[in-house]
């Protein structure tokens, strides 16, 4: 997920709802992808269109799927320790973001197989150079009945995003020249954004939820560190107003998240019946992902994201189960190695990386000696059984944007030596690697616990950087802690992380590349950060993903995107591995589904329902 226009880590697993900052191109729809051993068909289903249909002065927004049958639940899961919010306008993980952003819709949202923005609580939209215009849906209500208007669009574009509240991540996306667009209502139901140039991403930003301001204005009002803490995983649910198809009915910590539908939703099937069909949905918190797939074979999960190498089993019980697997497509997101380049001190005066390790981290020759030893291919055979690819750009491999200039490589022992002894590192007799002082180098490398594919790269990482006499500390934990060192305490040495991705907007990547970004993690700077000390790459990053974002064509836009690529490939601030094919089962009593590329198993949450099979 890329979360509403900007990146977010990601725990993988199998996930609901696709939100994204994508441009208006569409994506690359080619129905194969060729993987170290076989070619795997990918299925793409063409998703029927929805129609906005007036009933009773109500702008609704009408399914053309089948009319299915009203009912029941689905069951899923989570790895970890579940949410750390329920506010979208407050998360910085992918869970939390899940778990929040399936109470809140934006006013537009993705199509899940053209890629092209479709209306949501807008009933359409209009642009006019700079200037965008949007409809809202007449007469649709929250789900305690009050009406949602423009004033909840500018509240929450003004007074949330705009001022800074919270996960300023979408806030920073915006910035032109350092201008924030304008917005202001026209009417009940119109509202205006400006943006000071032509911004080519801006539409796809309009998927961020929209806000009850009858809810938010008094949180708000309190000021941001009070806002920090709503909607906390503390909250009774009764306290959610929402405008999603579900609203938060219980949650029981490290056990579940159960949702149940809001009856106020504004899609209805055909019939002209309120969607959605399951009354209710679960999220089961699961402690890692051998647990999840125990869960799902006892029959206590609807619905599993598998691992390379859980597939050829689970495709043989397919035949004789009530579950079929769906080969969804090349993930649209990124699994990588990075090394802590942040020389600064914390308020004590302490440096947050040890200063030997900065000197080895920031040496360039050695981050792609790193790179060099990484035997990607045995990873992908390994671990992910074959299904998936190398990867080696900062890109996704179905990116419409992918730099294919950029040539792949194998693990290459004496090259990497050969850049070593560049910068002075050399083998004791012992075997073990040391610098030019005479340090041997010995780091931890960090994961997030509970996720096995991780881990067993973890595992391979540290057998390969072995070889060259590194020693490596392997530490896998809770995923909440990660994120934590990620983005607030920045006490790690090297991480094996992910970010999700859109395969049609780079700029979503922005709070990642920018030197000042939110997730700018390999060199982190505080919030605030005054000094100007960026490297001169991380400088032309900045310019790059500026210009990207002006610039309105397909084409120009690219050659800065190229450009982007071909440095993070020369500089190694993070060091790719392989980018596995998505693949998902779910109980065959489940219908209406529409399996995509961009929008994963589940995205129609709304028009799923339940087919009892006859016994």
């Amino acid at each position: 997920m890329k979360k509403l226009g900007y990146v977010v880590l990601i725990l993988i697993f199998a996930g609901l709802l696709l939100h994204s900052c994508v441009n208006i191109d569409n994506p690359n729809t080619d129905n194969k992808i060729t993987t170290t051993n076989q070619k795997n068909e990918i299925l793409y289903r063409a998703y029927p269109e929805q129609i906005t249909t007036n009933k009773n002065g109500i702008d609704f927004l009408e399914s053309q799927t089948p009319v299915g049958k009203f009912g029941g639940t689905l069951i899923a899961s989570t790895i970890g320790e579940g949410p750390k919010t329920f506010n979208p306008f407050n998360s910085k993980d992918n869970i939390s973001s899940i778990m929040s952003d399936i109470m809140y819709d934006g006013l537009l949202g993705t199509h899940p197989t053209t890629g092209q923005p479709v209306p949501k609580l807008a009933k359409d939209f209009l642009v006019d150079g700079n200037n965008y215009i949007i409809h809202l849906r007449k007469g649709i209500k929250w789900s305690d009945g009050k009406p949602i208007t423009a004033d909840d669009v500018v509240f929450t574009w003004q007074n949330i995003i705009f001022d800074g509240f919270g996960n300023t991540s979408t806030r920073d996306s915006m910035l032109i020249d350092g201008k924030l667009p304008t917005v202001a209502k026209i009417d009940e139901y119109t509202v205006k954004f400006t943006t000071p140039k032509p911004f080519a991403p801006f539409i796809r930003n309009l998927s961020t939820p929209i806000a009850p301001k009858h809810i938010f204005e008094p949180a708000v009002k309190k000021g941001k560190e009070y806002f920090e803490g709503f909607l906390s995983t503390n909250t009774p649910p009764e306290k959610f107003v929402t405008s999603g198809a579900y609203k938060i009915k219980e949650y029981v910590p490290a056990q579940r998240v159960v949702y149940e539908k809001n009856p106020n939703y504004y899609v209805i099937n055909k019939d002209g019946k309120r969607l959605p069909y399951l009354d209710k949905l679960v999220y089961l918190i699961v402690g890692d992902q051998n647990n999840e797939v125990l869960k799902f074979e006892g029959g206590e999960l609807d619905v599993i994201g598998l691992q390379g190498a859980n597939v050829p089993r689970f495709k043989e019980m397919e035949k004789h189960s009530n579950f079929k697997v769906y080969n969804i497509g090349p993930s649209t997101g990124t699994m990588f190695l990075t090394m802590n380049l942040n020389n600064r001190k914390n308020e004590k005066g302490n440096f947050y990386v040890n200063p030997i390790k900065q000197k080895w981290f920031q040496d360039k020759n050695f981050r792609q000696a790193v790179d060099y030893t990484i035997d990607r291919k045995n990873m992908v055979f390994n671990i992910a059984n074959g299904l998936g690819a190398p990867l080696y750009t900062a890109e996704s491999l179905n990116s419409i944007y992918l730099n294919t200039n950029l040539p792949p490589y194998d693990k290459n022992l004496n090259k990497a030596e050969e850049l070593l002894k560049k910068s002075g590192f050399h083998k004791d007799k012992k075997g073990k690697l040391t610098d030019k002082d005479g340090h041997p180098v010995e780091f931890d490398l960090f994961t997030n616990a509970g996720n096995t594919e991780r881990e067993a790269i973890g595992v391979m990482v540290k057998q390969d950087l072995e070889d060259l006499g590194m020693k490596v500390n392997f530490k896998p934990v809770e995923f909440n802690t990660l994120v934590n060192k990620l983005v607030n305490t920045y006490d790690w040495d090297m991480v094996i992380m992910g970010l999700t991705g859109s395969p049609l907007e780079p700029n979503g990547g922005k709070n990642v590349w920018m030197s000042d970004g939110t997730l700018h993690m390999f060199n982190q700077r505080p919030n605030g950060y005054k000094q100007d000390d960026r490297l001169e790459w991380e400088k032309r990053l900045d310019e790059l993903f500026i210009k990207g974002a002006l610039a309105t064509e397909f084409k120009s836009r690219k050659q800065y995107y190229d450009e982007y690529q071909k440095i993070a490939y020369e500089e190694k601030p993070f060091i790719y591995i392989y980018s596995p094919l998505v693949i998902s089962a779910i109980r065959n009593k489940f219908k209406n589904l529409y399996p995509s590329m961009l929008g994963g198993l589940t995205h129609n949450i709304e028009e799923i329902y339940i087919e009892e099979t006859k016994k």
